[in-house]
């Protein structure tokens, strides 16, 4: 264990961070900067790019950082970009990561940045939007650069600014993301302590922050189940091997392994189909039948035994028809899990940026995020950032992913200052054991 933080009192170590800015003032430097934040959003929202093809987010970036002074460094996992800044003085070295991709979705809002931007994706032409908000997290990790490099001179360590492509996952037949960064090595090089990461979300009021200790988003993976009979006639299915109810008797018999066979008094988990695909015509029992779903988890344990529960039961119960099942599981980004501890040292700086009253602890979250791969390499703090409008339900707002997802951006000012005074905070708190 490489870190040690001392207790402090609510408060007190948002003031020692401000200490180690004496000469310069974070807030002023912000309140210069929250312009600049904004209209870099726009500017990527006007222009996004799909997984593993942010070519022109990168270039965007990288001259921002090299404007500050920083050394930097691209192509990281394709077109990732970094950025390094170095303190005066000797220290942790802080990880912040923003996700730069947009997504195959056709913006239908009326804002005057909307994206008009088309390009292809799995062969098909469609629309690209920021419609996960990644355009608002470069913004405000740009904004925190600017901050921190104005700093530098007070600063006890160095920032590592990540800027990650493919988080929405990379192409097919294509490696991306969190893992294929630390798969190049970017850890091992920069020597991370800690990461921080942030995301916006429709489901909280705008400046509210959402946070979780423990485990916080899903272990999200994918199963291909190929369940191959022998084709007969409709009406002589005893001429045959019938893969359709074969198929049927998996879906229902695998929906067992969640309530029945695992412990989910631990953690939570699902299997959900999204995809059955078998047969041409009425009369006709084809030879095989596709099924596809995803599992989502809690616990890297569970995950475990629910691959090989899913595994067993597809085959037996397909064997049991005389059939026989093929079944591919595909692991995706695993359980994001903040650290306990740097979670307690975050909640000060986040009540400072926000209130007490919009610091509000939220539910377990069954969609996944690939800052896990950064979180399970060091330890890790990953928390929400609300966008929707004062006085607007945040549970009628369009959510993350859609057409008409949109952001107040009044929230990107805390946003920003988050990031910096979260990176002040545990650079004044750092103790080596």
């Amino acid at each position: 264990m490489k870190k040690l933080f001392l207790p402090l009192a609510i408060g007190a170590s948002l003031l020692a961070a401000h200490a180690i800015a004496a000469g310069s003032d974070p807030q002023q430097l912000l309140q210069q900067t929250e312009s600049r934040v904004i209209e870099w959003r726009r500017h990527l929202h006007r222009n996004p790019e799909l997984g593993n093809r942010e070519f022109e987010t990168a270039k965007y970036i990288e001259q921002h950082l090299q404007s500050l002074g920083m050394e930097t460094e691209s192509g990281v996992a394709h077109t990732g970009v970094i950025g390094l800044l170095k303190g005066s003085r000797p220290g942790p070295t802080v990880a912040l990561r923003a996700d730069m991709d947009a997504l195959p979705v056709t913006e239908r809002t009326d804002v005057p940045f909307a994206s008009k931007v088309r390009s292809t994706y799995q062969g098909r032409e469609v629309g690209v939007m920021h419609a996960c908000g990644h355009d608002t997290h470069v913004a405000m990790l740009m904004g925190a650069a600017e901050v921190l490099a104005n700093l530098r001179d007070q600063l006890a360590g160095n920032v590592l600014f990540i800027f990650q492509p493919a988080e929405e996952g990379a192409p097919d037949g294509e490696e991306g993301g969190a893992e294929l960064m630390l798969k190049e090595g970017l850890f091992k090089k920069y020597q991370p302590d800690v990461a921080f990461g942030q995301h916006v979300t429709s489901s909280l009021p705008a400046g509210v922050f959402g946070y979780r200790s423990g485990p916080l988003m899903a272990a999200a993976d994918e199963f291909r189940i190929t369940i191959t009979g022998r084709q007969t006639h409709g009406s002589r299915p005893w001429g045959g091997v019938d893969p359709i109810v074969a198929a049927a008797q998996v879906v229902m018999g695998t929906q067992a392994i969640v309530s029945r066979q695992i412990d989910i008094t631990k953690e939570p988990a699902v299997i959900s189909y999204g995809r059955i695909d078998g047969g041409v015509r009425n009369n006709i029992i084809p030879d095989s039948v596709y099924l596809n779903g995803t599992i989502r988890n809690f616990d890297m344990n569970n995950r475990a035994e629910i691959f090989k529960r899913l595994k067993t039961t597809a085959e037996l119960v397909a064997e049991s028809s005389g059939a026989v099942a093929e079944v591919d599981i595909l692991e995706g980004y695993p359980v994001t899990i903040n650290n306990a501890e740097l979670t307690q040292m975050a909640l000060p700086v986040l009540r400072s940026v926000a209130g007490k009253e919009k610091v509000i602890e939220v539910p377990k979250i069954t969609g996944a995020e690939d800052f896990s791969y950064f979180a399970n390499a060091v330890p890790g703090f990953f928390y929400f950032l609300g966008i929707t409008p004062q006085g607007e339900d945040p549970s009628k707002a369009p959510s993350n992913h859609s057409p008409l997802f949109y952001v107040d951006e009044s929230a990107l000012r805390q946003g920003t200052e988050a990031l910096t005074l979260l990176t002040l905070d545990y650079m004044a708190n750092y103790r080596k054991q």
